[in-house]
């Protein structure tokens, strides 16, 4: 199983189907936090989709066009970090997470995005990596400018929230960038 520890409390696990309960689980007990950014929560209705989630995943991560990782932290899980998917012409990708509300401000998010951007970077040889957040996602936002990337442009319209179409700032990272920024600091280690 295919795994990175952040620290001791915290690890970033590959999906297995079993997982599709309590994946569920949170995104049921955080349906009312996650639905002010996330479209797709009222989508998710039964441990089904969840596991149509997972199963997407693994045959994304088995086609090589990205991968998602479930995120531990002290033996339940809190959410998700992942690629989009991978345009290898390009050598791009963009990258998404989410958490559960008991577990913000904790700084997870900003340690499994770094992870993952080593992975990105180091393993797949990435050039580019891209985030977009809603422009009133101040939390969300706050990743991307705390790993160092650009804030590139506004995307009028981008996303359907609720009742309403949100704009979304778009953050761009370049390899060199991320390499240069690294420079004297140790990684996670991959398990």
């Amino acid at each position: 199983m295919l795994k990175f520890i952040l620290n001791k409390d915290t690890e970033l696990r590959f999906f297995e189907l079993h997982h599709a309960g309590e994946l569920f689980a949170l995104t049921e007990e955080n349906r009312g936090y996650l639905r002010e950014w996330l479209p797709w929560v009222d989508k998710n209705t039964e441990v089904k989709d969840s596991r149509k989630f997972i199963e997407a995943t693994r045959r994304q991560f088995g086609e090589n066009n990205g991968l998602h990782l479930g995120i531990w932290h002290q033996g339940e899980i809190a959410g998700v970090v992942g690629q989009h998917g991978i345009d290898w012409n390009n050598r791009s990708t963009s990258i998404g997470y989410w958490l559960g509300e008991k577990y913000s401000g904790k700084g997870l998010i900003t340690m499994a995005c770094r992870v993952l951007l080593d992975f990105i970077f180091g393993e797949l040889k990435m050039h580019r990596v891209e985030i977009r957040c809603a422009v009133e996602n101040k939390r969300s936002r706050a990743i991307p400018e705390r790993l160092g990337f650009k804030e590139e442009g506004r995307i009028r319209e981008a996303e359907h929230l609720k009742n309403y179409y949100t704009d979304h700032i778009v953050y761009g990272l370049l390899a060199r960038d991320w390499n240069n920024r690294k420079k004297g600091k140790g990684g996670a280690g991959i398990g």
